[in-house]
Order: C-alpha cells, then sequence, then structure tokens
C-alpha cells in the first residue's frame, strides 16, 4: 500500500505544528510519511474564491484529511471549517490531531463539523499519527481513540 495522501487543516496559528509534521517527515530516525497534499507554496492572493478553488483541488488528491487541533481551530470559519466540510463531502478519512496532547476528542477545542462523525482523535506526535494515517478507517458515528494498549506498543507511556 502506498503512502496515505493526505492534506493537512490547520489554523495560521498552528503553522509551527505544520512545520513539525513536515521535519519529521524528512527525518529519517523518525518513521512518519504520507504524502503531502497541502499547496505547493502559499498562494499570494486576496481572492477567497480564487483561494478555496485550489485548496479544494488539493482535497480531492487526498484520502485522509488531517486536523491539527489548537485552541482556536474550532474558530476559523473562513477556511479551516471550509477544508473540513469539503473534506466530508468527498468522504475524507477524518483525524483530528490534538496540539493539547490529548488521546481522545476534546469537547472544548474541537471544531463541532468533526464532532460525532466516525473520525479518531489521536495527540500531536509522530508514531500515533503515523499509527493512524496507516492504519485507521472511518467509522459512521463516534469519536474514536486508541487504547493504551496502541500507545504502549508504540513505545509510549
Amino acid at each position: 500500500m502506498g503512502l496515505p495522501r493526505t492534506f493537512v487543516g490547520f489554523s495560521s496559528t498552528d503553522i509551527h505544528c505544520y512545520r513539525l509534521m513536515l521535519a519529521w517527515k524528512e527525518n529519517e530516525h523518525i518513521d512518519f510519511n504520507f504524502a503531502n497534499c497541502q499547496l505547493g507554496q502559499e498562494i499570494n492572493s486576496e481572492d477567497e474564491a480564487y483561494i478555496k478553488r485550489k485548496c479544494r483541488e488539493r482535497i480531492d488528491m487526498a484520502g485522509t484529511f488531517a486536523v491539527l487541533i489548537g485552541q482556536d481551530t474550532s474558530s476559523k470559519h473562513k477556511y479551516v471549517r471550509w477544508e473540513m466540510e469539503v473534506a466530508r463531502e468527498k468522504g475524507c478519512r477524518i483525524i483530528g490531531i490534538n496540539l493539547d496532547g490529548s488521546r481522545q476528542m476534546v469537547d472544548a477545542t474541537c471544531p463541532p463539523i468533526i464532532k460525532d462523525i466516525g473520525a479518531v482523535f489521536v495527540p500531536f506526535s509522530p508514531k500515533i499519527v503515523a499509527y493512524a494515517l496507516e492504519n485507521f478507517k472511518m467509522h459512521d458515528k463516534g469519536n474514536w481513540h486508541y487504547p493504551d494498549e496502541v500507545y504502549k506498543k508504540l513505545g509510549y507511556k
């Protein structure tokens, strides 16, 4: 099986975490990889319709939508929420990546659009994110997380 084609959604305040994921991908000592469907370069435009069209093209290429969930993610409607809507319409697997380290859905920070839709929630850490990218199959409903045994098997305490 090839690498999962993944679009990563995030609030602009969390771009440093996205860049860290790219560093995981490039580090040969970290077993983490995915086919990145982000835009090749930042769009130098103020045209919302154009930006959304370009993002939709990339999400349409992806089978997985991973969203970095930080403190302000649920309030980002212009692009982040819209990206999640497009990913759901397309039928992408949804992986919520909690920047606060939580191993399950956090009601206070999780965007409502991905609550109870069958998504999995993991902490921001390369081994468990890689595990979810490789193994998670979307469910019809609920908020999913991995049991402690999976974390122990991956070397977490």
